[in-house]
């Protein structure tokens, strides 16, 4: 049982990031479905690379150097993955006008217009507020961040249903239903990464990080009635800027 957990858990990892894997993880749709309650765990992880980042190089550059650094180490440790699925989200919804034509936008590799103006406000948007924050704060605003962002993009599977036909898409074979058990172990590890916050700036990175996904998926359900690998993607980056936002709210006194 713990062994099979832990193949999830690695199979997540592998999925989700360039990080080496011991060989002996097998690879199967079964497994990585099962690896979907491990996506919060796999968000904790590149946080914690971006933040050790943060705190060397904040020994010896001022913090935006040490922020740009630390999103340069998050993008190195993913290979850009989920900022693509941004790209290529907005290319889709921008430029198509029916469900198959945005369909093939997103499949497109080329990036278009609108996916290099969103990857440009997402990067200088993460950047800018990062690097607004407490100094102190920002290594725990970027495990919360990865964490909380990859488990509210859950929830797009649990409420919507995947409409790629093509079994070479990037979600496939992601699950498409979440159990019980599943989503509470996924909570949890989100809940792990707002430990460190206090609770009044947790609440407003969450609270903001649901409502920009609430949004995006009525975006996807009006245009096409459910959900790509890509919509996850560009949900994940946009609510983790959200979080780093709610972490900046001024609370009035």
């Amino acid at each position: 049982m713990l062994r099979c957990e832990l193949e999830y858990f690695l199979g997540a990892i592998r999925f989700f990031t360039r990080l080496p894997v011991p060989a002996w993880v097998g690879h199967s749709a079964e497994k990585l479905d099962a690896s979907t309650r491990y996506f919060p765990a796999v968000g904790l992880i590149v946080g914690a690379i971006g933040a050790l980042v943060y705190l060397a190089a904040l020994q010896l550059w001022p913090q935006p150097v040490a922020v740009l650094l630390a999103m340069a180490a998050t993008l190195y440790a993913t290979g850009a993955f989920h900022e693509d699925g941004l790209s290529d989200a907005v290319d889709g919804l921008g430029g198509g006008w029916d469900k198959q034509r945005i369909l093939e936008i997103m499949k497109d590799s080329r990036v278009g217009n609108y996916g290099v103006i969103v990857l440009w406000l997402g990067l200088t948007g993460k950047f800018v507020v990062l690097a607004a924050l407490d100094p102190a704060a920002v290594p725990w605003a970027l495990v919360a961040g990865h964490a909380v962002s990859r488990y509210v993009a859950i929830w797009l599977m649990v409420g919507m249903s995947y409409v790629r036909e093509d079994l070479q898409a990037k979600a496939k074979p992601l699950a498409t239903r979440l159990s019980a058990g599943s989503l509470v172990v996924a909570t949890g590890f989100a809940a792990l990464g707002l430990l460190p916050l206090a609770w009044p700036q947790a609440l407003a990175g969450c609270l903001l990080a649901a409502l920009v996904t609430g949004w995006l998926a009525a975006k996807f359900r009006r245009w096409l009635g459910g959900y790509t690998g890509d919509c996850l993607g560009a949900a994940q980056q946009v609510a983790e800027i959200a979080f780093y936002l709610g972490l900046l709210v001024q609370w009035p006194q």
